[in-house]
């Protein structure tokens, strides 16, 4: 691959990492939720007056992973792993437009006329939004791990070695914060925990960028 191309492939990682965690941003708009127990689908709910600023954030997010997919599969020396990183990233943007613009439509702690439960002739629909939000989850999961693993295997990429893997590490931890306390009753910090994972995931994606950057020219 080019220098070119990797610098290309490196800028738009980059950003996609930046944009997804634009979420940070909640700390400085009056977003009426509290960032510990909230979750971060509620920031572009259908009634939330910055729903447009978070949604086109994951809208830019989605498309340029999907993009950044595409391009690796295309530029990118094919190894088993790094195919399968590759294309879990695609389906990863692909859930992430789908949660931009299938938002949930309130949030039950601002608006008591919100529905805590589904209801109506087919309340599956109300949860498509979760469908697609653990897509996405389990998407990036399985890209992350393919590329942290594809770069011992491979000897490629050091950065993905090192700060990849801690990164990884953080990320499955609060993972498991966030399955477990959800499953249990009383608060145990949901919100800090899915913000802990999707920081790292964002930051996993910079990581991946720089890496790319760096070795997918040689």
């Amino acid at each position: 691959m080019t220098r070119r191309r990797a610098t290309t492939l490196m800028v738009i990682s980059i950003v996609a990492g930046l944009l997804y965690s634009a979420w940070v941003a909640e700390f400085f708009l009056d977003t009426g939720l509290d960032p510990a127990h909230s979750f971060l689908s509620e920031l572009d709910a259908a009634d939330q007056p910055y729903k447009e600023f978070f949604g086109t954030a994951d809208l830019i997010t989605g498309l340029l992973l999907v993009l950044a997919a595409v391009l690796g599969l295309w530029w990118i020396r094919r190894h088993r792993l790094t195919t399968v990183g590759w294309i879990a990233l695609g389906i990863f943007g692909i859930a992430t437009i789908a949660d931009s613009q299938l938002p949930i439509e309130c949030v039950a702690e601002n608006d008591p006329g919100c529905p805590v439960e589904p209801s109506g002739l087919f309340p599956q629909l109300h949860h498509i939004h979760a469908l697609t939000s653990t897509i996405a989850v389990f998407a990036v999961f399985t890209a992350m791990l393919a590329f942290t693993i594809a770069s011992f295997r491979y000897r490629s990429m050091p950065l993905l070695r090192t700060a990849g893997t801690a990164v990884l590490i953080v990320t499955s931890v609060a993972t498991a914060w966030l399955m477990i306390a959800d499953n249990l009753p009383g608060e145990y910090g949901l919100g800090i925990a899915q913000r802990i994972q999707v920081g790292g995931m964002s930051l996993y994606l910079i990581v991946l960028g720089v890496s790319v950057g760096r070795d997918g020219a040689r």
